[in-house]
């Protein structure tokens, strides 16, 4: 058996490498995350609508699903520490640009090519994680990233919207791209150089070979459908409710807004929380649970009282991110093969719904107010539900889909 030196449990190098982990995931989230809270203020400063102004958050994920495909194929080439690092410097250097840009074209393309960047980071440190740390304590590694992930998309919305309150959008994002830059190089200096990365094969026919591979099992499509649905709809409510709370009759702040994100601490509890239940109930009913918690959080923000916006915000962001960590767990249950291929391509369709349903939602509220966007999330959870509804009579039932 192979004597590997992985990197000790308790040790100072462990803290270190474990702080690290956690800034980086705080950068990169952060740096994906940041402008959604202003997309208003961003839409108004270029004269834009809100289907436009939703641009700069979707075009971030294009970049992040398309980049994902790649890294699906091609991970073994790249050396996880360089490649992560390389990702933050490269976005934070983008976030301080983007405060400077003076065409919003400009800012669609900058935004492009961090969503590229920063694609690098969830794949390739999973990877590291797996492959650098003692097995049996992987899995509170990774929770710590994932927590890492959650605060940083909160502390970055809220500092970018209170400095846009005081001072200006432009001065949120050079501020909060300065922070970036200083967790990136810290990130580069301190995270400990891999030791054991796989080599694989990797190429042009492996990669065609990979894609046939992971999109093969039609029991995982369904998956990747679901994971499409629901974070379109996830992103898309909270790039628009923005718009719907900085006018009359609310007229709230910025701050306050940016406020608002602290709902997605739900999402931190309910992720393992409906992680543990699928364990012991099944993920297709738990799956069902949590779709059915979201539809009752986005129907509640339809009401006119502010405290019911928040209430159904905290319910939708509960539902939303417990139902991803259940069907992101299903993936792993119902591929026998190479799971980090189907992660990744159930991660590209994660995100492919979101840059595009995240954008659509802004039709919706310019044709229809509101009551537009949560029709719009009604109709792809209630899709979901069908789906999951199926494929869990399949799995147990033990029967092939013929479709």
């Amino acid at each position: 058996m192979e004597n590997r030196e992985y990197i000790k449990t308790g040790s100072q190098v462990y803290w270190r490498t474990l702080f690290i982990i956690f800034l980086g995931s705080m950068a990169a989230f952060g740096a994906e995350y940041c402008v959604q809270p202003i997309i208003p203020v961003i839409a108004s400063s270029f004269g834009l609508n809100a289907v436009q102004g939703s641009l700069a958050v979707s075009l971030g994920l294009v970049g992040m699903s398309a980049a994902m495909l790649l890294i699906v194929g091609l991970a073994p080439r790249f050396d996880r520490k360089l490649a992560t690092a390389v990702g933050l410097i490269g976005a934070a250097i983008l976030t301080i640009m983007i405060g400077f840009s003076g065409s919003f074209e400009a800012i669609l393309g900058m935004r492009l090519i961090q969503g590229l960047l920063l694609a690098a980071f969830p794949s390739l440190i999973i990877a590291y994680i797996n492959e650098e740390f003692e097995p049996f304590n992987v899995g509170t590694v990774i929770g710590i990233y994932i927590s890492g992930t959650t605060v940083g998309g909160l502390f970055g919305r809220l500092v970018v919207s209170a400095i846009t309150d005081f001072v200006s959008w432009r001065m949120g994002l050079i501020v909060i791209g300065i922070l970036y830059l200083a967790v990136g190089i810290a990130f580069f200096m301190l995270l400990p150089k891999p030791k054991y990365q796989r080599q694989r094969q990797s190429g042009g026919l492996q990669l065609i070979k990979t894609f046939h591979t992971a999109l093969a099992n039609k029991k995982l499509l369904w998956i990747y459908l679901v994971a499409f649905l629901i974070m379109g709809s996830f992103v898309a409510v909270f790039n628009f409710i923005s718009y719907v709370l900085l006018a009359p009759p609310y007229s709230l702040s910025q701050t306050v807004v940016g406020l608002l994100f602290v709902v997605y601490l739900f999402g931190t509890f309910s992720s393992t929380y409906m992680g543990r239940l699928s364990d012991q109930h099944g993920n297709g009913r738990v799956l069902i649970l949590g779709l059915l918690i979201m539809l009752t959080g986005g129907l509640l923000t339809l009401l006119q009282p502010l405290v019911f916006k928040f209430i159904g915000l905290a319910i939708f962001t509960f539902g939303m991110l417990g139902s991803h960590s259940v069907a992101c767990g299903w993936v792993g249950k119902l591929n026998h093969g190479d799971k980090a291929q189907s992660s990744s391509m159930y991660m590209f369709f994660y995100y492919a719904g979101a840059s595009s349903l995240g954008t659509l939602g802004g039709v919706f509220l310019e044709s229809y107010g509101w009551s537009g966007v949560i029709g719009m999330v009604a109709a792809a959870v209630i899709i979901c539900l069908l789906v999951v509804v199926r494929l869990e009579l399949a799995v147990s039932q033990h029967l092939l889909w013929h479709h």
